[in-house]
């Protein structure tokens, strides 16, 4: 097995007769070429099995239709894909289970992916785990909610009495096999502030704001109240982790993605 030494000393002969990825005229050669690596295709086969062609063909989709993704750290890339597929979730933008995220980190100067659950991949773990009986997230448009008791958690909506489109705030609930209920509601006002706070920036929210909204609600909901299991732990860890810190990312440095 190469180490970490080695794995830079030959990409770096690799980007010099290539161009660095941000200055590539194909970008998506360089993660196009780690995934023809047999040793990081070899770990996708042994996490997705006979699935793994058309994931590592879905990859390179997601990075050939962005054009910051081509520009951003392709370990980064390949690294926010795997967790996916640790996860069993796809990676396609437009199903809303999990997206690979690139944006601008100011230690490095550059672009780099990250991974980041969609609500409905949320939903995918939790309904794997066989406990949940119902679980949903909603928006509430104005003139719906009626009540909402933070403390007892009663919540009161009329959807005959929608007054416009206009999404006032957002709820959740699950219900457990033993009984257990829950549920939340935030305001509109409430996500927003979220999403100024912990928000790395790019396009995510722009793109898919309703989506990302309902991920925050829910996955407050199953982190606090929630039963995880370790696959649905896993993915709310990794949940927009910092990918050149992440581990996976080590273990792919330390493949031979050079083949002899």
């Amino acid at each position: 097995m190469a180490t970490n030494e080695s794995i830079e000393k030959q990409l770096q002969e690799q980007q010099k007769k290539e161009g660095t990825p941000e200055k590539q005229e194909d970008g998506n050669r360089s993660v196009k070429g780690l995934l023809e690596s047999e040793n990081i295709k070899g770990r996708f086969d042994e996490i997705l099995k006979e699935r793994a062609p058309q994931y590592l063909s879905s990859i390179i989709t997601l990075v050939n239709n962005d054009d910051m993704l081509k520009k951003a750290d392709p370990y980064s890339v390949i690294t926010s894909a795997m967790i996916a597929a640790t996860l069993d979730l796809p990676i396609e933008k437009n199903l809303g289970f999990a997206y690979i995220i690139p944006y601008y980190d100011k230690n490095t100067k550059g672009q780099i992916a990250s991974f980041q659950l969609g609500y409905k991949g949320l939903i995918q773990l939790a309904l794997r785990t066989s406990q949940y009986k119902a679980i949903n997230v909603t928006e509430i448009y104005e003139g719906e909610l009626q009540e909402f008791n933070r403390l007892t958690e009663y919540l009161e909506i009329d959807q005959g009495k929608k007054l416009s489109n206009k999404v006032t705030g957002y709820a959740a609930y699950f219900e457990l096999l033993n009984g257990f209920k829950k549920y939340v509601y935030w305001t509109a006002d409430e996500i927003e502030g979220h999403k100024q706070k912990f928000s790395k920036g790019g396009n995510v929210w722009r793109d898919n704001y309703d989506a990302m909204a309902k991920k925050t609600v829910i996955k407050n909901m199953l982190s606090k109240w929630g039963i995880l299991s370790v696959q649905m732990q896993d993915g709310l860890i990794n949940d927009s982790a910092d990918p050149l810190e992440h581990r996976e990312r080590k273990e792919i440095k330390d493949l031979d993605v050079i083949d002899q």
